[in-house]
């Protein structure tokens, strides 16, 4: 924008966690040349990188940022009992964080603790609160207590269950936000430590509205990366009076 600067507020921190359902290397190469300023991880959704045939070619593309795999990957890795293995393939694939979920499967609780601290010891762990099921529903105590917990056994970050839709976990099925459940849970934990599944516009806006710029957000789709980011910076009408006027919102000019 030679020429041409705007006055806008430091926006310090807030991760953008992008998710993946299966884009090819070359589409990869277009999205990190317009985005790739603006995003923090790469998220392989569920088990699409185990059934992407030039997995590796990706990867290269991909090397100058952190890449997870989808927790529900992790989860068929448990039910076959392979997690050894399965270390020894994000070894052998250069990666250095992992996803460790039990939105689907029935994990106990101690069972999930024990992996996020051994998985801990070698890679950047994020866990995952929350059911995919979207007719579940956990009271906030319980999603307090069991943030507390992962966050105490070696979790860098909580991602609060939203799914690649926004229909479950923090949101009803219907796509509204549970705002009394995720108002209780930052009362106890701090904002840092979540990340939010926040896949959709009205999502990503209330975030960053309730909790400003530096939030952290995921399963953002690859081409909502610059719309998310216009959102932060107070460039879109849904948060311009929140973010580029700050307390001055609605204050009529002197």
């Amino acid at each position: 924008m030679s020429g041409f600067e705007l006055s806008l507020p430091p926006r310090d921190g807030g991760l953008t966690h992008v998710i993946d359902k299966g884009l090819g290397p070359r589409g990869w190469e277009d999205v990190l040349e317009t985005s790739g300023d603006y995003i923090d991880i790469v998220k392989l959704g569920w088990g699409t990188a185990y059934v992407t045939p030039n997995l590796r070619a990706k990867l290269d593309v991909l090397r100058d940022k952190p890449v997870v795999i989808g927790g529900t990957f992790f989860e068929a890795v448990i039910a076959q009992d392979k997690v050894d293995e399965y270390k020894r393939w994000l070894q052998e694939l250069g990666l250095t964080h992992v996803e460790i979920s039990d939105g689907v499967i029935d994990l106990p609780r101690e069972r999930k603790l024990e992996l996020i601290a051994d998985l801990a010891r070698d890679f950047t762990v994020l866990s995952e609160v929350g059911s995919k099921d979207a007719e579940v529903v956990f009271a906030p105590y319980e999603w307090v207590g069991w943030i507390k917990e992962e966050l105490d056994a070696g979790a860098w970050k909580v991602i609060t269950e939203g799914r690649e839709g926004g229909t479950a976990g923090i949101y009803r099925p219907t796509g509204e936000m549970r705002t009394g459940l995720v108002d209780e849970i930052v009362h106890e934990i701090d904002v840092d430590s979540l990340l939010f599944e926040a896949p959709t516009k009205a999502a990503q806006a209330w975030f960053i509205k309730e909790f400003g710029p530096g939030v952290n957000l995921g399963n953002i789709p690859p081409d909502e990366v610059i719309p998310l980011e216009t959102l932060r910076r107070g460039l879109r009408g849904d948060t311009l009076k929140e973010v580029l006027l700050g307390d001055r919102a609605g204050t009529p000019a002197p």
